[in-house]
């Protein structure tokens, strides 16, 4: 009996420690990379897909937490495909050259609002690599979970779009990206 209640507890303990070090999938399906920017005045945007990467995320165990997510750059997707194409180009996003847009995660701390957690990271465009930091949201979804959170970011700091007048500097990029195991 006394056997039987150790391996018990240590096979507990393993399974625990496995689950808290799982590694998750980011997929698109039930996933969400959106812009919105000014442009002449007028909000538009569009979306990224062809998400790929790894998640750690354990709610009990945050500080462990790592995120290294990209996206497929050459998937742009303005509902316009004219404009799509303009924003493959060089000057914008440059896919030829750039494949992916891509989020590491350098720390995650929780937040006082129950059930948020906040990310510092680094952002890569076009070779350019910036810090952002981020609020995030974690709902535990089919054996995964759906992270929401949204940032702005200055589409200059990483050589996005030229020097063009008609479109703001400044654009929010939110995010909603179901993981799995």
């Amino acid at each position: 009996m006394k056997k039987y209640l150790s391996f018990s507890i240590i096979f507990i303990f393993a399974t625990l420690l496995l689950k808290a070090q799982a590694t998750l999938t980011p997929v698109d399906d039930g996933s969400k990379v959106h812009f919105v920017i000014k442009n002449f005045g007028i909000k538009t945007g569009g979306d990224f897909s062809g998400l790929k990467g790894t998640i750690k995320f354990d709610p009990n165990n945050y500080s462990a937490a790592s995120f290294d997510v990209t996206v497929d750059a050459a998937t742009i997707d303005t509902d316009n495909s004219s404009r799509d194409g303009h924003l493959k180009k060089e000057e914008y996003f440059n896919v030829d050259t750039y494949k992916t847009l891509h989020f590491k995660s350098t720390k995650v701390v929780k937040s006082t609002i129950e059930g948020r957690f906040y990310i510092y990271g680094n952002l890569t465009i076009k070779g350019v690599t910036k810090p952002v930091e981020f609020g995030f949201g974690a709902t535990p979804k089919s054996g995964g979970y759906v992270f929401e959170g949204n940032f702005e970011i200055n589409r200059r700091d990483f050589g996005v779009g030229g020097s063009s007048i008609s479109m703001a500097d400044n654009l929010t990029v939110s995010l909603s990206v179901f993981a799995k195991p």
